[in-house]
């Protein structure tokens, strides 16, 4: 076997994750994002005022029939539920494909391939930063909402709270880095996967009960995985139970779905090195 061949076997075939390469990539995109901390200002300004123009939405209905609202006690509560998994959602499933696309367009993925890296620590590494950063965007829209609006955060299971959040990034990080080879092969794939993210939140539940969509919409919105998201943390901040089946449901598709994605992104970077095509954009 000459060296071409197990180099190039090396990026796909399954293997144990090493840490410290893990940690590795966090540290690089952290140095990366950390050097344009006016974005980052702006990106958690925008959250808040999504929270503050929904805590005045609910302000406006007080009052209004909250029944199809689940364990959520107002639609402040339910919406800021929505905002917080959809933050997660986005830097799971979105960001391997546009960290992907930034390294085509700046010409350093070739470069990242080059080094001793697997594929599929190269995934798993570019949920890293994102995660941490949408969880970082939660715990201050809680902080916010429970200091400031009056969001009554007394009955929250905590271990249900922690536990959802993992459940969602498991489940949705398969999805983001399915995207990422599709970008890799096919330099696109980002549009398609924003539109398929902003259905799965209108269909899941993000903002508004799916009891209000029409009933065959409604169908499908008991199957799109962000129901169990959207659901079960509400659950877990509001009620304190009920949290356990979806995180379990969200568990098992990211059981499930995560193995099969990065084998997709490792065949993805396998032809893009045959092809010839990693520097390409």
């Amino acid at each position: 076997m000459t060296s071409t061949t197990a180099t190039a076997r090396s990026t796909w075939a399954p293997s144990r994750l090493r840490p410290r390469v893990l940690v590795a990539l966090l540290q690089r995109d952290y140095r990366i994002r950390t050097s344009y901390s006016f974005t980052i200002a702006i990106d958690l300004f925008v959250g808040l005022l999504d929270v503050i123009v929904y805590y005045f939405i609910s302000k406006t209905f007080k009052g209004a029939n909250t029944e199809n609202l689940g364990s959520a006690p107002s639609y402040f509560a339910f919406a800021l539920v929505g905002i917080a998994v959809t933050a997660v959602v986005q830097a799971t499933a979105g960001s391997v494909g546009f960290r992907v696309r930034e390294e085509q367009l700046t010409g350093t993925l070739e470069a990242l391939v080059t080094q001793p890296v697997r594929s599929s620590e190269m995934a798993l590494g570019m949920c890293g930063l994102p995660f941490l950063w949408a969880t970082a965007r939660v715990a201050v829209y809680l902080t916010i909402g429970a200091v400031l609006l009056g969001l009554d955060l007394s009955n929250t299971d905590w271990v249900g709270f922690v536990a959802m959040i993992l459940a969602i990034a498991a489940a949705m990080s398969a999805l983001g880095i399915a995207t990422g080879a599709v970008v890799i092969v096919s330099k696109r794939g980002n549009t398609i996967s924003g539109m398929v993210l902003l259905a799965m939140g209108m269909l899941g539940g993000a903002v508004f009960p799916i009891a209000v969509l029409p009933s065959w919409l409604q169908e499908v919105g008991r199957f799109v995985p962000t129901r169990f998201a959207f659901d079960g943390l509400r659950d877990a901040l509001y009620q304190g139970a009920g949290w356990g089946g979806d995180a379990l449901i969200l568990g098992a598709i990211g059981v499930a779905a995560l193995p099969l994605s990065i084998w997709a992104f490792s065949r993805g970077v396998h032809h893009a090195r045959r092809a010839g095509s990693l520097s390409q954009y």
